[in-house]
């Protein structure tokens, strides 16, 4: 069995490591397609030598640009490849555009498609990232579903004959570099002291940055929070906040570059919150039991809410107060696996292979 994976953010990144390894222990060939959406290093080239991913077999080199110039790009230079490794499967990651434009292009070459992640849903149509979730799940042959609940979307839609539940591998990740991280001192910016509580902060959504009023009561809501705040400023987030001359080093908030993943663990795990507007962080601080406030008006992963160790503050209301409140009871509940995921990922392409 042939298959190619596309990725091109940071989250793919994380979620293609485990995937990689389960490969490598099997005699299927497994292609590895960069589309350079996250064409920083830092945010790109980083993750594969921090989580031992092999070396893309190829990169595209696309760069950043709005969605449909991206999303474009990313399709003119997807034909090609395809044609040239012909896969038994297309597996694409999450929800972003890269997502989005590898499923159109082997779909329009009748190439099978696999969407890793299908089924979440925030019912938000103003997410460019809703939008190529659905699309990609309706277009998509085989559904590997993370959650019960994202089983449950898909059938709603209609899709549950594709749909295969295999859990989370971030799970699989994320409990793996945990493990190795612990006892390390976590790399905090100058100003901020590990040994005294400090929260961890990630804006970046579109929603966030890119209406100047919303962004300019984000910034203050995180600058006036009662301890340090360790900002992870994403190169999009940079770039907005120098285009309006907003400044993002004031009272609390101490903004520094992105972490590698490893480090990013490890300051999530030492911090006494986490801020952020992520889907991924929301539940990496949910495996990790750290308590997190998600400034959107929805999330993506109900069960971190359900079980009270994430609260929405999308109208930014109450952030300070959710940010102190008392930690949450402590729960042994496992939504979203137990780190075998990547494992069977690999048994569900094998089992609808021609089916």
């Amino acid at each position: 069995m042939k298959v190619l994976s596309v990725v091109g953010a940071r989250p793919q990144f994380v979620k293609l490591a485990p995937v990689a390894r389960a490969f490598a222990g099997t005699g299927h060939q497994h292609v590895i397609v960069h589309t350079g959406q996250h064409y920083d290093a830092v945010m790109s080239d980083v993750f594969f030598e921090d989580l031992q991913i092999p070396a893309p077999d190829v990169h595209l080199g696309v760069g950043s640009g709005s969605h449909g110039v991206q999303t474009g790009a990313i399709l003119a230079a997807m034909d090609a490849v395809l044609d040239e490794h012909r896969p038994d499967w297309v597996l694409v990651y999450g929800d972003t555009n890269s997502t989005l434009a590898g499923t159109l292009s082997a779909v329009k070459l009748h190439l099978p498609v696999a969407h890793l992640e299908a089924g979440l849903r925030s019912f938000n149509r103003r997410m460019p990232e809703e939008h190529n979730r659905v699309l990609t799940d309706h277009a998509a042959d085989l559904l590997l579903a993370p959650t019960a609940v994202a089983v449950d979307h898909l059938a709603a839609e209609g899709l549950a004959e594709r749909t295969v539940l295999v859990g989370d591998v971030m799970t699989d990740v994320l409990f793996t570099v945990r493990d190795a991280v612990a006892g390390r001192a976590p790399e905090l910016p100058g100003g901020v002291s590990p040994a005294e509580p400090y929260l961890l902060a990630t804006i970046h959504r579109a929603e966030n940055t890119d209406d100047e009023t919303r962004l300019r009561a984000v910034v203050e809501q995180l600058s006036g929070l009662p301890m340090p705040v360790v900002l992870l400023a994403h190169p999009r987030l940079v770039a907005r906040a120098a285009t309006l001359g907003l400044e993002l080093r004031t009272g609390s908030l101490h903004p520094t570059a992105p972490l590698p993943y490893p480090a990013m663990v490890a300051a999530a795990a030492a911090s006494a919150g986490v801020v952020t507007d992520s889907g991924g962080l929301q539940k990496e601080a949910f495996l990790l039991r750290v308590p997190c406030t998600t400034l959107r008006t929805e999330t993506e992963w109900v069960e971190t809410v359900e079980l009270g160790w994430n609260v929405l503050r999308g109208d930014l209301t109450g952030v300070a107060e959710a940010v102190t409140r008392p930690r949450p009871a402590d729960t042994d509940a496992a939504p979203y696996g137990t780190g075998d995921a990547a494992r069977q990922v690999v048994a569900a392409l094998e089992a609808r292979l021609g089916a």
